[in-house]
């Protein structure tokens, strides 16, 4: 896959990022973090309101449109530049994508119910898919647009629910982690995967922070939001960051410069001169 469809196709995964400094030793070298690490340090106790905690971070935003643009960095192993994107979201319909270097388009893309796709201004190529392609980049099971869209706007793009999973509170916000394995599929995947999952949400019910951990496999899936404000009385991430692991690991970084909430053209045409490119495994 040529690297502008590859970075494109990663920003309809996610919206925003600006990562927090990583942890250094005394010699200035990044320590890594273990997964334990991300917890909470505190002790976790019973949620007092589990309806508050359900009616603030279940329901999707109610809007029509939004406008953000963005400055986006990505670790895939090759060698990208920083590139300026700007991401339209129509509100249960379509997510429309732009990205430029150097004030040149070089890639654009639009995800809808039927399906996603990508073109590369580039190399003159195209991808024109459902979200079986979309799964496999993150390698995940579940992403349909009305999830894609949740990513993208920080909402819970999983079913929750008090019998699945494990409510608790501390001192930093709220923890919820899955009681037992989670079948999850879509209706374009035949077979259900099971995951771990554990969610974090802020004292605010901001979601900060969501890993998948595939029980079969090596494969995780880890979304950190940051930066939360409100926007026209939307709560909003301003950064983001998207960490694929498998048999490679991946990052996204993107940094959102500017909410923009009126209406704008979101044009897309393959010219006939360009060739599309096949969704292998």
């Amino acid at each position: 896959m040529k690297k502008w469809l590859f970075v494109l196709s990663f920003l309809l995964i996610l919206q925003s990022c600006k990562t927090k400094k990583p942890l250094l030793d005394e010699e200035g070298n990044v320590v890594e973090t273990k997964k334990e690490d991300r917890k909470p340090k505190e002790a976790n106790y019973a949620i007092a309101d589990k309806i508050m905690f359900f009616t603030k971070t279940i329901p999707p935003l109610k809007f029509d449109q939004i406008k953000i643009s963005s400055k986006v960095d990505v670790e895939s192993g090759s060698s990208v530049p920083t590139l300026d994107a700007t991401i339209y979201i129509e509100n249960n319909e379509k997510i429309w994508s732009n990205l430029t270097a150097l004030f040149f388009s070089v890639a654009r893309a639009q995800a809808t119910q039927e399906g996603f796709k990508a073109m590369d201004r580039i190399n003159k190529n195209y991808i024109d898919s459902d979200y079986e392609y979309l799964n496999k980049l993150l390698n995940v099971n579940f992403i349909d647009y009305n999830s894609l869209q949740k990513i993208l706007m920080g909402r819970t793009f999983i079913s929750i629910n008090d019998s699945k999973f494990i409510l608790s509170q501390n001192t930093q916000g709220f923890k919820v982690v899955s009681a037992y394995n989670q079948k999850i599929a879509n209706d374009e995947v035949e077979k259900a995967r099971e995951y771990a999952i554990t969610l974090l949400y802020n004292k605010e019910y901001d979601l900060t922070n969501v890993l998948l951990q595939d029980v079969l496999s090596n494969d995780e899936l880890e979304i950190s939001y940051d930066n939360w404000d409100t926007f026209e009385n939307l709560r909003l991430p301003q950064n983001v960051k998207i960490i694929i692991k498998g048999e490679k690991t991946s990052k996204i970084l993107i940094e959102n410069t500017k909410f923009d909430f009126s209406k704008i053209k979101t044009p897309y045409t393959v010219p006939n001169s360009y060739q599309q490119i096949e969704i292998n495994d």
